[in-house]
């Protein structure tokens, strides 16, 4: 769900979809949209949606969730590293998940808004060295008893940072459209690939299946982000091995929210206890 201040409050929605057997709850960050704007919206519509002005900071919002539900899995989809300090956003994770008894997820992705990275600093054609960096930064403070870190945009001196996340590894998921690069930024440092709404999946599989290979790795999570589900599709994707699919729910209240999860919860029965 989009979260916002004028939705059903996360922490309430992640405690019902936990009763309702889901296994993940993910939001989104912005940390604030500038009025004036020349990128286009994502969507493909005119005007930008008013709940990317609104959203809530996902490490405090999911911390809420935490406290209040016990199994199900707690991500962002997707935060943006490249607009963040590492060494702050490293002890969040690892706080979040140390709280949760590791169940949290970080999901990331590089950005689509010029002008909301601009305002924190960041050089748009240079954006995915910068979250790789800040990730690989993030990955030795999670690490590390005695971090330390020297690259183009973070350097910092041997450091002691607990806590460590709970399993010892916060699992990052990269979201984005397929590409040689981006799967290549899921095999050094990623868990997984979020391809929003999951099209064009099966083509791109081989190409990630190669590129985990060539770092000597196990394929890697595919999880399909922001679906709107049927069982066509999601049979579609259990054919190719996807074991996990977000679905979108409206950024709304609950009287909107809970009816559309009970749909899904009556309608995928058989996946959510697959």
């Amino acid at each position: 769900m989009f979260a916002t201040d004028r939705t059903m409050a996360p922490h309430e929605l992640a405690r019902e979809a936990e009763e309702r057997g889901f296994t993940s709850f993910y939001i989104p960050e912005h940390t604030h949209i500038p009025v004036s704007r020349a990128t286009p919206p994502p969507t493909g519509v005119d005007t930008l949606p008013d709940e990317y002005a609104r959203t809530l900071d996902p490490f405090v919002a999911l911390s809420a969730a935490a406290a209040v539900t016990s199994r199900i899995t707690l991500g962002t989809g997707v935060c943006l590293p490249a607009q963040r300090e590492p060494i702050v956003t490293a002890k969040a994770a690892a706080t979040l998940d140390h709280v949760s008894g590791g169940r949290f997820v970080l999901g990331i992705g590089y950005g689509w808004n010029r002008e909301e990275a601009a305002d924190h600093g960041v050089e748009w054609s240079r954006r995915r060295a910068l979250v790789r960096e800040n990730m690989l930064a993030m990955r030795e403070l999670w690490g590390q008893e005695e971090a330390e870190f020297k690259g183009e945009y973070v350097v910092f001196a041997r450091s002691w940072s607990w806590p460590k996340p709970a399993t010892g590894r916060v699992p990052v998921l990269i979201g984005g459209a397929p590409g040689p690069l981006l799967f290549e930024h899921i095999a050094e440092y990623g868990d997984g690939w979020m391809p929003i709404g999951g099209a064009g999946i099966r083509d791109a599989l081989p190409a990630l299946r190669a590129a985990c290979e060539a770092r000597g790795r196990d394929m890697v999570r595919v999880i399909p982000f922001g679906t709107l589900p049927s069982h066509d599709k999601l049979g579609y994707y259990g054919s190719l091995g996807v074991e996990e699919v977000v679905l979108r729910v409206p950024a709304a209240g609950r009287d909107e929210v809970l009816p559309v999860l009970d749909a899904y919860a009556a309608d995928y029965a058989g996946h959510l206890e697959g």
